[in-house]
Parts: C-alpha cells; structure tokens; sequence
C-alpha cells in the first residue's frame, strides 16, 4: 500500500530503537542453535517495509529501519540479509520492476538463501482504494453500509471475488520462491486487524459506515484465509498476525494502537506503526524459530 513517510528522526535514535526492540525479542549473543538462518531475504509490500515509520531508510520505497524484517534481522542476526520489500507492491513486482530503484524483488533470492519472509495480497485486492472508497462513502451516510452496497449492488460481492482472485497470484509467488531458493525456509504473514474485530466503527477517527465495519473486517479476514491456504498448499509457513493485533486496532488511543489512523505521523495511515511492526516481529520471529517441522 502507497504512502508519504513523515518527517525523519535521526538515525542515532532509529538505530538505538532497533537494538532495543531486538533486545525485546530476545536476542543475544548468536548460537547455531538460536541462530540457524545463514541468508534471509525480506519480501513484501508496505505492511513489511514499514511504511511512514521512522526512520525512512528508502523513500522509494516507504522503507523503515524499524520494520519487521530489521527487527527479525537483529534478533537471528544471519551472515546476510537483504530487505527489499517495497510499499505498493503486488505479486506482479516479485518478477518486474517496480519503479527505478526497485528491480524484482525476487532478484534478492538465490540458491543460498534459507530463509524467506513474505507479506504480499493486500495490494493485489486493491486494500488502499477500498479503504478510500469507504471511508469517503461513509461520510455520506455513517448509520448505513454505502461502501457494502457499492460493491454489491450487482446482487455480487464483487470484493469477495477479488479476494479470492488473489490465491493464484500468491500460489505462484510461492512457487516462485521455491523455484529460486529451493533451501528456504518460506514464512508468510497474513494483515493484523485494521479495524476493530468485533465489528463497531469509530467514525470520528475512520469514517467507516457503522454497516461497512463488520464487512470490512470479514474481508480482510478473507484474505488472511487466502494466504494461509496458499501458504499450506505452498510448502510455507502462515505466520497469524492478526489475532494477537485484536484490541490494537486503528480505533485505539496512540499508546494501545498498533495501526495508525488516517492524521498521523507515527506511520502511512492504515499502516502498522513501530509497535505494530514490532508485534508483526514478534509473530514471525516464533515462527522462524520453530522447529522446520512444526507448522
């Protein structure tokens, strides 16, 4: 999902901001043991790149030196790491270019590579013009579900279908991904909750129509359902970071939230902020340090 990053703060702070947050992960001295991963590349979209979380490290690309795969980075601390996720991007960028400055993303993927982090789909369904569509919608009309009807008024969940759409592009991005690094271990994260999970809205923060709350909220659980079937079907593993992000939604107060509301400068509207990321971390952290076996 597209984004402006905020204003930078200094490097000093981000860098001392990911040691600490490393530190919060649990990590240490590096063992074989605890460190079982020699090269992790990080793919993904805007959701892994961090978007508007400061620091930006890549303005191209919304990157954030905060961003999940940082922090998984300095917790296993590999030989090598490449992060080449990049706001905006959708299982079409895996093998084109995405702008100047960001080549396929699978470029960054070899036959060395053990470990592979992925957050890809949202993008794909068009996350960022639904969100537009219905927050604008509901400004018209918060006691109804004018974004629902706009999308079924055909007699058709037309968002449904394109959820749906989504399962042949990610099943080929992780194919794609075996094809290149055969070796690797293949983490791939589902959304964490953007909006509440017991289906009420909060109109002065998001103006989501009271009827397109719970709407929204099944199909973004859609598309984690999507991914993780893939995901099992693909030989990777799903990493859940939505049921941990319930009750941190977009509708909390700054302290509690982890995604951030349409005025911010913590992270792109509708994005994880450093929390957020640090959450996704966590998720996806256990994940990789899981016995290869145990899905």
């Amino acid at each position: 999902m597209r984004s402006v990053p905020p204003s930078r703060r200094t490097r000093a702070a981000a860098v001392a901001a990911v040691l600490a947050t490393a530190a919060g992960l649990g990590a240490g001295p590096a063992s074989a043991a605890d460190t079982p991963f020699d090269r992790y590349v990080a793919l993904g979209d805007s959701y892994a790149s961090g978007a508007g979380v400061p620091d930006q490290t890549d303005s191209a690309c919304t990157r954030s030196s905060r961003n999940y795969p940082a922090l998984l980075n300095a917790a296993l601390s590999p030989a090598a790491h490449r992060d080449v996720t990049c706001g905006g991007a959708t299982t079409v960028h895996m093998t084109s270019a995405q702008n100047a400055s960001a080549p396929p993303q699978f470029d960054a993927l070899d036959v060395g590579t053990d470990l592979v982090t992925l957050t890809i789909g949202g993008n794909d369904v068009g996350f960022a013009g639904i969100i537009v569509r219905c927050v604008a919608l509901g400004v018209f009309d918060l006691g109804g579900s004018p974004c629902k009807s706009s999308y079924t008024w055909t007699g058709t969940d037309r968002l449904a279908a394109t959820v749906d759409a989504a399962a042949p592009k990610i099943a080929a991005t992780l194919d794609g991904i075996r094809q290149r690094a055969p070796h690797a271990r293949i983490l791939v994260t589902g959304y964490p909750a953007i909006l509440p999970d017991d289906g009420t809205n909060c109109p002065r923060v998001a103006t989501v129509a009271k009827g397109d709350a719970p709407w929204l909220r099944d199909v973004h659980k859609r598309l984690n359902t999507v991914i993780a079937a893939q995901a099992a079907a693909h030989g990777a593993v799903y990493v859940d970071t939505y049921t941990k992000s319930i009750g941190h939604d977009v509708c909390k107060p700054a302290g509690t939230r982890w995604m951030e509301p349409l005025l911010t400068d913590a992270a792109a509207p509708f994005h994880p902020n450093a929390a957020g990321e640090r959450a996704m971390a966590d998720a996806v952290l256990a994940a990789a340090r899981r016995p290869a076996t145990a899905t």
